[in-house]
């Protein structure tokens, strides 16, 4: 199977939040209310500088991909 990139998702128990999950590593879920980051994995032994700048990266393209399906949502 392949998987999409990333995925939005809510949950009733949070009414306010919207969640983009990242599926490809490294795998985390942020949540778009307060830009918070969860990451699914353990990512011990990753070079930190290296991985900074790839999250900042990722959290760009995650904005941007909840951004591109709210606007075919309202289409």
């Amino acid at each position: 199977m392949i998987l999409p990139k990333f995925v939005i998702a809510d949950n009733s128990d949070f009414p306010e939040d919207i969640f983009i999950i990242h599926l490809d590593f490294p795998r985390f879920l942020i949540n778009l209310k307060d830009d918070e980051v969860e990451f699914l994995e353990d990512l011990e032994g990753e070079d930190e500088t290296e991985l900074e700048a790839e999250m900042e990266h990722l959290i760009t393209l995650a904005g941007e991909f909840y951004d591109k399906e709210m606007k075919l949502f309202e289409e």
